[in-house]
């Protein structure tokens, strides 16, 4: 049921998102389309509530529950920005805004900018190790947390896996080919990274 419930608040996700842009945009009806927009956290709360009603019933903590924390930790962290990154090209597409920015490429802008997306992911980790630990204590000790404690091991070592690729972008920044200024995109790029 739980793996169920992930899936269907994934595609849930994704189908509020397009109604909320359609309606901001296609409709013209700006404020309904906001508040479509605004249900968004409500998936996850509905997945929260049944991941601990399923364990209230007796369910015996597996990878389905540390799954379903490491969602929402991901969806805490990472869903907002993709909402507004999606809002921006529907603006720029039916809306008749600038064309968003595109992330920097190269440099020091293109180090900070994989830096802010790390610390998005420890966010991510912190809330879904947050609950799984909430998960460990309310099952108490008549159940094995094992698979609990797990997922919280797996959730630090995605922190550490993604520190390290952010880190090569500081130690060895990639520099514009020979030629080409990328002071321009450097600079559109930041202002992009601003607005996540």
């Amino acid at each position: 049921m739980i793996v169920t419930l992930v899936i269907i608040c994934e595609a849930g996700f994704w189908v509020l998102l397009a109604a909320g842009l359609a309606l901001r945009y296609l409709a013209g009806r700006k404020r309904l389309g906001a508040a479509v927009l605004l249900m968004e956290p409500v998936l996850e709360l509905v997945l929260l509530v049944a991941t601990a009603v399923d364990l209230r019933n007796g369910a015996e903590p597996d990878w389905k529950h540390g799954l379903a924390a490491l969602y929402i930790g991901y969806t805490v962290a990472y869903g907002h920005s993709t909402v507004t990154w999606l809002d921006g090209h529907a603006a720029h597409r039916f809306g008749g805004a600038p064309r968003p920015a595109k992330p920097p490429r190269y440099g020091a802008a293109r180090a900070r900018h994989e830096g802010r997306l790390w610390l998005r992911t420890v966010l991510a980790a912190a809330v879904a190790v947050a609950l799984l630990q909430c998960a460990v204590w309310y099952v108490g000790g008549a159940n094995d947390t094992g698979p609990l404690t797990a997922w919280q091991l797996s959730a630090a070592q995605l922190v550490g896996v993604h520190g390290a690729v952010a880190l090569t972008y500081t130690l060895w920044p990639k520099k514009p080919p020979k030629g080409r200024d990328g002071g321009q995109g450097e600079a559109a790029g930041t202002a992009a990274s601003a607005r996540r």
